[in-house]
């Protein structure tokens, strides 16, 4: 009896010895991350990201493919809206293409580094081994991180949610949260490949540009869209709506809302134009700010960007850039708040 007793006990210890072994900690799958970044050539990644932001939900497909060290293309399409837009990093700088208007634009700028980049595989690995105060659990299929972000607007989305699936590490599911932890930002991954391998010509910015339009024709429902203005759903304490003017244009109008109090600000909006025959990049200042819905260009002092057929400019001598960010991506009410 005694002896039976005995290999009972030590059966049972090795099971959890076993089950121990298998158990990764924090430590473990952060290097883990960190070696399958940096031994990758290149990847493809199709995910659909979902924004909660203005009246409801909106969803795009984006599609990522990066080549070691430099190299992205990163298309996002919103089919509900007839909008697509690209933006590619290679050897001549990083451009924002939309096909439907037949316009690029360069950046010099340091994207996706200087930024949390929700759908790029090594830019979430980089937030988990940046933030030494993550949080890690473990699911029957995931790695999850709670880390901090690195957006530019980092106070109104400071937290995110990150899921590794464990058979291969491959991104699953990111969840970008405000300070009451709401998911304003999803991210879900329906296929990885990790083993891509490209060409130098398919980052070119013209093939791109031409590819996108075989799906996207130029002017493809934009010159039938119907200019409404829209106004911040985000509130700046102790600054109001003071005036809104209408200024006509060779294009139709233009609207100016003057904002006024402790910090103030000007938006303009007008119908964006489409341009007949694509002619050489126009470079722009500033640095490329991911509104999620699209990408704007912003400096200090300014932020633009182009939605729905709409171009759209804030300016501001008293925001922070984390302020402008904020209310250029609450641009979105019909109706003010």
């Amino acid at each position: 009896m005694k002896k039976k007793l005995v290999v009972l006990v030590m059966a049972m210890l090795a099971i959890l010895m076993l089950a121990a072994c298998g158990e990764k900690s924090k430590e473990d799958v952060t290097k883990d991350l960190k070696s399958k970044v940096e031994d990758m050539k290149g990847y493809k990644a199709d995910a659909k990201m979902t924004l909660q932001v203005g009246d409801e939900p909106q969803t795009y497909d984006v599609e990522v493919w990066h080549n070691n060290p430099n190299y992205y293309r990163v298309a996002l399409k919103n089919a509900a809206k007839d909008q697509s837009q690209m933006i590619l990093r290679n050897d001549e700088g990083v451009f924002v293409l939309t096909p439907a208007l037949n316009k690029s634009f360069r950046f010099q700028s340091e994207w996706p580094n200087n930024s949390s980049q929700a759908y790029l595989y090594e830019s979430l690995v980089q937030d988990v081994l940046e933030d030494k105060e993550a949080t890690f659990k473990e699911t029957k299929s995931h790695y999850v991180f709670t880390t901090k972000t690195r957006y530019q607007n980092k106070q109104m989305l400071p937290t995110q949610e990150i899921a590794f699936n464990k058979k291969d590490l491959s991104p699953a599911t990111v969840k970008v949260m405000d300070a009451d932890h709401n998911s304003l930002v999803k991210v879900e991954f329906s296929k990885m490949d990790m083993k891509a391998a490209f060409d130098k010509k398919d980052f070119d910015m013209k093939k791109n540009m031409t590819g996108a339009q075989l799906e996207v024709p130029v002017t493809a429902g934009v010159e039938d869209k119907e200019f409404t203005v829209l106004y911040p759903m985000s509130e700046i304490t102790g600054t109001e709506l003071v005036e809104e003017k209408e200024v006509a244009t060779e294009n139709g109008k233009r609207v100016v809302l003057t904002y006024d109090g402790e910090k103030s600000f000007t938006i303009i909006q007008e119908k964006t134009t489409v341009v007949p025959t694509m002619t050489v990049s126009t470079s722009l200042k500033g640095e490329l700010v991911d509104l999620g819905f699209t990408v704007a260009a912003m400096t200090d002092t300014s932020i633009r960007w182009t939605n729905n057929g709409i171009d759209y400019m804030l300016a501001s001598n008293d925001l922070t850039p984390s302020e402008m960010v904020m209310l250029a991506q609450s641009v979105q009410g019909s109706m003010v708040k």
